[in-house]
């Protein structure tokens, strides 16, 4: 299940506010303006499946999201826990940063942890399979797939590059939870 906690930025001991249903989550971040939304699959997906097959199995929503945003590039990114670059990779995540353009991600499979700092609130979305988070440029986040990744997430970029990250030097990751899986 889908989880969104809000916190006071300036400590994460306790969230001022959980929510737990999908409409409330959307409705929640979409104040602050961030797109959250549930997807199916228009086809089944075999475990393990190449790239292409992942993409086709949700090409309606995802040529939506292109017609709407101008998203020009789609790739899909697996991850493990027996992925020999996995803490690395996790640590590259960890630190606040922001992006020139909107950080859109589907989960197709698993779970990961995007935590945005907007103003003075941080907002720790738990986005599992099925969900859409749409973070929009220049918004404050960081993203933790636990110490045992497992997860299958398309993304979509307008800049063909992929993802380049500003990382912002605030330590501010660093007081709040991580996720434990």
């Amino acid at each position: 299940m889908s989880r969104l906690r809000i916190f006071d930025a300036a400590g994460g001991d306790s969230p001022l506010q959980v929510l737990d249903d999908h409409a409330a989550i959307a409705r929640e971040l979409g104040k602050a303006g961030v797109r959250f939304e549930r997807w199916q699959a228009t086809q089944a997906i075999a475990p393990g499946a190449p790239p292409e097959a992942v993409i086709e199995a949700y090409r309606p929503d995802i040529e939506r999201l292109q017609r709407e945003h101008g998203y020009k590039a789609v790739d899909v990114i697996s991850l493990d826990a027996k992925h020999p670059q996995k803490d690395a990779l996790r640590q590259k995540f960890l630190n606040e940063h922001t992006h020139a353009e909107d950080e859109v991600r589907f989960f197709v499979a698993g779970e990961g942890l995007f935590t945005l700092h907007i103003g003075e609130r941080v907002y720790e979305v738990l986005c599992r399979q099925g969900d859409l988070i749409g973070v929009p440029d220049g918004t404050r986040h960081w993203f933790d797939m636990g110490p045992n990744p497992g997860f299958v997430a398309i993304r979509l970029f307008t800049n063909p590059e992929g993802w380049v990250a500003q990382f912002t030097g605030d330590p501010i990751a660093e007081r709040f939870p991580r996720l434990q899986n």
